[in-house]
């Protein structure tokens, strides 16, 4: 998998660190204002666990896939 050739290279030991953060958050602060941040990071929120839910029911169909066609063998 292609997270996997990032690993190999070390890529992901390395992430925004606490004050890189701070500035990230002071920027979504001031472009979003803070009336519309609390809706931005429920809908964030509710499409991060769309898209895990969306995952696990791909992963699921997969795994019946392969046992039909084994039923089917």
């Amino acid at each position: 998998m292609m997270l996997e050739s990032f690993d190999s290279f070390g890529l992901l030991g390395f992430g925004p660190g606490p004050m890189e953060l701070a500035i990230i958050a002071g920027v979504i602060l001031l472009l979003f204002g803070s009336s519309k941040l609390p809706s931005l990071m429920r809908n964030l929120g509710r499409s991060t666990n769309e898209f895990k839910r969306g995952m696990s029911e791909s992963s699921l169909d997969k795994e019946e896939e392969s046992t039909d066609r084994i039923e089917k063998s």
